[in-house]
């Protein structure tokens, strides 16, 4: 039986998603294929390129991935994501599809077509960085005479593209919106409105996969508190080990 993953974008609340991956190791869980959005799809690749859980949260702490992001001032955008880009290659030098272990799929937003696009060949990095462009901050990515974007915009949760290459699809989706919310100031208003509407176009997703993993106290944190990394890790972890079996992953 092959077993698919799915991985949510979400900022720094895709930590969630290491930890629930490591539980899934430890329940004899095997993955035989990924997709991902944004930090899933980073996530996604560096698991996919062999390394374990442990070592993924280890690379994503050094990286402190908003560090890494460069000035560009342009009119496309404000930052660059150079900087992520020569991190990503110190960990996946290969910088191709199929040189990873196991089969992985990239979701970003086709911003001159309006639709998303998927990548699963060829090169790695450039597909990685346009699953995390988000408008208006970064500077769009150019790849294959396409110009890219977020992957969240249109599909945050890719089910779709690998549903067909697995017999039973684990869904993680780490932006759980809770009904308490205490209207702090004016960004954490829009950061939950953000999420609310890309939310939306995870239904049908969600419905693809045969279990969804979503992480509760992980819809409490913020999209950009990567201080609170390990916090996140621990969440999506002991969420998993608390709520599912070996058994439930079966079909």
């Amino acid at each position: 039986m092959k077993i698919g993953l799915v991985l949510s974008g979400g900022g720094a609340r895709g930590i969630s998603h290491i930890g629930v991956m490591k539980a899934l190791e430890e329940l004899g869980v095997p993955i035989h294929c990924i997709s991902g959005t944004s930090v899933g799809a980073i996530i996604g690749a560096l698991y996919a390129a062999g390394y374990s859980p442990d070592k993924i949260l280890e690379i994503i702490l050094a990286m402190r991935i908003f560090r890494s992001m460069r000035p560009a001032w342009t009119l496309k955008g404000l930052l660059s994501l150079e900087g992520l880009r020569e991190m990503l290659l110190n960990y996946i030098p290969h910088n191709n599809f199929e040189s990873l272990n196991l089969p992985l799929t990239v979701a970003a937003t086709d911003i001159k077509k309006g639709q998303s696009a998927y990548f699963s060949e060829g090169e790695l990095i450039p597909a990685l960085l346009a699953s995390c462009c988000v408008p208006a901050v970064f500077s769009p990515v150019q790849l294959n005479g396409g110009v890219y974007v977020d992957g969240g915009i249109m599909d945050n949760l890719p089910a779709s593209p690998i549903r067909s290459q697995c017999d039973f699809l684990i869904g993680l989706h780490c932006n759980y919106i809770s009904a308490e919310f205490d209207v702090k100031n004016f960004r954490a208003v829009i950061e939950r409105s953000l999420l609310m509407a890309i939310n939306g176009n995870t239904a049908v997703s969600k419905g693809l996969c045969d279990i969804l993993i979503e992480p509760i106290e992980a819809g409490k944190i913020s999209t950009f508190d990567l201080g609170r990394a390990r916090e996140l890790f621990d969440i999506g972890y002991q969420f998993t080990k608390q709520n599912f079996k070996e058994i439930d992953f079966r079909p």
